[in-house]
């Protein structure tokens, strides 16, 4: 069994700064991509950020030059730090990482953390 556990959101007001971990723990035999989605109300969950196995990295249009997602692979954490917010990141921030569990290669999701970006 594979978890993703996210924390590091909260209330920030804009141009603030926020840093989001994504821990996965249990049965982990590698890891492939990870990345960062977000959905805020009322739209579609959107790819925000991701960093293959190979460490190369690549953003969404609205958050480039302003957040930077890296990884540690001897935790099996990714990170994502997020400069400059603005009110239009507000959203409920999901990790996301294709691991192998011994049996499959398999996607996986966190819970989620809420970001709300507000004066």
């Amino acid at each position: 069994q594979v978890q993703l556990v996210e924390s590091g959101g909260g209330l920030v007001q804009p141009g603030g700064s926020l840093r989001l971990s994504c821990a996965a723990s249990g049965r982990i035999f590698s890891i492939n991509a990870m990345a960062w989605y977000r959905q805020a109300p009322g739209k579609q969950r959107e790819l925000v950020a991701a960093i293959p196995s190979d460490g190369s990295t690549n953003y969404a249009d609205s958050v480039k030059g302003r957040f930077t997602i890296s990884r540690d692979n001897a935790k099996n954490t990714v990170y994502l730090q997020m400069n400059s917010l603005k009110p239009e990141d507000t959203a409920v921030y999901y990790c996301n990482a294709l691991i192998e569990n011994g049996l499959a290669w398999d996607d996986y999701w966190g819970q989620g953390t809420q970001v709300t970006v507000s004066s």
